[in-house]
């Protein structure tokens, strides 16, 4: 099988329990596999890297920007796909991307690509509210874009046309409500900063409007409630998170007022 000129980067921790399905869902079909391991991780990931025929560099941790881009710059290929180490390329997501790469006049009309991510949450794949399609940019041209955003949410500024495909990439994240929950307050600590530093504060509406709002768009506007139990329970943490972004900010704001 002829192996497509494309780059799978990838940014890990200690992911050594879970990193192979993702590798694997690639490794026979592009031409390079290069993973950015932060250099705490001592449970055996590099040799799961290295098992798959993948190039592992040692780093220290610089934020999920700043190692997004330095995997980046270190793959040789024309084109990069960027997997986290709980994602896994669909049958179907594979048989798309290789059908694009035999069309080189469609591939070349565009710099990049996103498609629909869908993840696996309490023993079930959900398909409706907020968190599906959730389509991510994750297939580009080397030299079209670079990630930027705000810490942790990483984004990938592209220069050029946007395309889309249809087949999902697979996602198998949180593998705990617990390990959910704790997630809640350090993503939200960018957002706290960037809010404080251009004045934008937390008033009546962010803190007794949007939360209630984030759960009837999620559950009934967005159709949640056809996932079951977990869509409801997706539905009320998304409104939990939102009020609970809302409260830190205002009590930042509080701190700073009393020069704490």
């Amino acid at each position: 099988m002829t192996k497509l000129p494309i780059s799978v980067c990838i940014v890990s921790g200690a992911e050594a329990h879970r990193i192979g399905k993702a590798l694997e869902s690639v490794a026979g079909w592009v031409s390079e596999i290069v993973v950015v391991l932060d250099d705490r991780a001592q449970d055996g990931t590099e040799r799961v890297v290295e098992r798959y025929g993948g190039r592992v560099f040692r780093e220290p941790w610089k934020g999920f920007i700043g190692q997004k881009n330095s995997v980046a710059d270190k793959c040789t290929q024309p084109w990069l796909l960027n997997l986290d180490a709980d994602e896994v390329v669909s049958e179907p997501l594979r048989q798309e991307i290789e059908s694009l790469f035999g069309q080189p006049d469609r591939l070349d009309a565009h710099a990049a690509y996103r498609f629909p991510r869908c993840t696996f949450y309490c023993g079930r794949w959900i398909r409706h509210g907020d968190w599906y399609p959730d389509r991510v940019l994750r297939l580009w041209r080397k030299d079209s874009a670079r990630w930027g955003g705000e810490e942790p949410h990483a984004h990938l500024q592209v220069s050029g046309r946007i395309g889309t495909l249809k087949s999902d990439l697979l996602h198998e994240s949180n593998e705990s409500i617990a390990q959910h929950v704790a997630k809640i307050i350090p993503y939200q600590d960018g957002f706290v900063k960037r809010r404080l530093a251009e004045g934008r504060l937390a008033g009546v509406f962010e803190l007794c409007l949007r939360p209630p709002w984030r759960f009837i768009r999620a559950y009934l506007l967005r159709l949640g409630f056809l996932d079951g139990w977990p869509g409801l329970y997706i539905a009320g943490l998304n409104a939990f998170s939102t009020l609970t972004r809302y409260a830190l900010l205002k009590e930042a704001e509080l701190k700073r007022q009393a020069g704490k």
